[in-house]
């Protein structure tokens, strides 16, 4: 279930990442109109759902471990963003208040999913009882 997760997060970020750089999709700096972002940003979002395809083609336990380090970075990155406010974090990625509550959702689902999600081992053992 994991993996299937971890697979389902890939292709929502490379989406999210890649349609950020069609034009009208994002106008002034404005994904949607509502989200603040750059290059460094959409770049990020590609490089995250890469690394979660990578990770989950790798086997239940990276992707988990990916879901955890990364929920913990997107909850680092939300934290750093409320600071921030509207601007760089980093001197590099555009954030803005709508941005940081994004991160933090996302960073709260990432977490509960490598954390809550059973593995598949121990899934398997009790549906055969």
């Amino acid at each position: 279930m994991i993996r299937k997760l971890g697979f389902l997060f890939a292709f929502l970020f490379l989406l999210g990442g890649i349609v950020a750089f069609i034009p009208g999709v994002t106008n002034n700096g404005m994904y949607f109109g509502v989200f603040m972002v750059n290059t460094a940003h959409n770049i990020l979002h590609i490089a995250s759902g890469t690394m979660f395809l990578i990770a989950s083609m790798l086997g239940a336990r990276p992707a988990r471990l990916w879901f955890l380090i990364f929920g913990a970075f997107y909850a680092s990155l939300a934290a750093i963003g409320f600071v921030v406010g509207d601007g760089l974090i980093f001197g590099l990625i555009m954030s803005s208040r709508f941005d940081s509550w994004g991160h933090a959702g996302l960073a709260l689902a990432m977490l509960l999913i490598g954390i809550a999600v059973p593995n598949e081992k121990a899934a398997n053992s009790e549906s055969a009882h």
